[in-house]
């Protein structure tokens, strides 16, 4: 295993999350719940799944489309995406 790309996935993925709305569903439901460790197993195999669903897939589509459309294409739709937000239609 490469540990400074773990790392550095690591650092990147948990500072990303920190404060957002998964975050935030995760302690409404724990202050809810009255079951705090139910809700961290059941958040922790979510971003775990997420997790694994996103590594599969990014592997399976740099098989099949060239990294530089990849990274054009994700480009263009954070574009779009951010456009939609700030005008409302989103």
């Amino acid at each position: 295993m490469d540990l400074k790309t773990a790392l550095g996935t690591f650092a990147l993925i948990f500072f990303a999350e920190l404060g957002d709305k998964t975050q935030l569903t995760t302690m409404m439901l724990a202050a809810q719940s009255k079951a705090p460790a139910a809700v961290f197993i059941g958040a922790a195999g979510a971003l775990v799944l997420t997790s694994l669903l996103g590594v599969v897939f990014g592997e399976t589509v740099t098989r099949l489309i060239p990294v530089t459309y990849v990274r054009t294409g994700a480009g263009i739709a954070f574009i779009v995406l951010g456009a939609l937000l700030i005008s409302g239609k989103l």
